[in-house]
């Protein structure tokens, strides 16, 4: 593999790789603020950003394309886990599959315990998790209910 010689910036005699630039993305931002002459300025909270009709819109379009991909997701999501419990119920009537029913009860059970303790713990967290997300959403009413607009029709979609 050929390398670059770092103190010249030239490639090194019989190299056959190419020489990429890196463009620093934030700096190519700042300097083409495509978004910004298309919605408005972008200074203070976005409820006083964009209009009414630029935030349903773009709540609406990221509502729909989670609810969409989320559909999607969920469809072969069940169809494995439905698949695979299938396949083991075959299996497990043709005998290839023999299940200890205690063991499996033994084990949901001390699931259970551990996941108890754990939530107790996480519980502050949380609870500071929830209480972001509706203060973002009451600062944000217009954006949200775009998105919650968005993201039925993409299930529905």
């Amino acid at each position: 593999m050929a390398t670059v010689d770092q103190r010249e910036g030239q490639e090194e005699p019989g190299s056959d790789e190419e020489v990429y630039e890196v463009v620093d993305l934030t700096e190519y931002a700042r300097q083409h603020q495509w978004w910004s002459r298309i919605f408005g300025n972008n200074s203070g909270p976005i409820a006083e950003k964009y209009s009414v009709a630029t935030q349903l819109m773009m709540g609406g379009l990221t509502g729909w394309c989670a609810g969409y991909i989320f559909q999607r997701v969920g469809k072969v999501a069940a169809t494995a886990v439905g698949g695979g419990f299938l396949l083991l119920q075959i299996a497990n009537h043709s005998g290839y599959v023999q299940v200890d029913w205690k063991k499996v009860e033994n084990d949901v059970n001390k699931a259970k315990k551990h996941l108890k303790k754990k939530a107790n713990k996480a519980a502050p967290e949380l609870n500071t998790f929830i209480e972001e997300a509706t203060d973002f959403i009451k600062r944000n009413i217009v954006l949200s209910s775009g998105f919650v607009g968005g993201f039925f029709l993409g299930l529905a979609s």
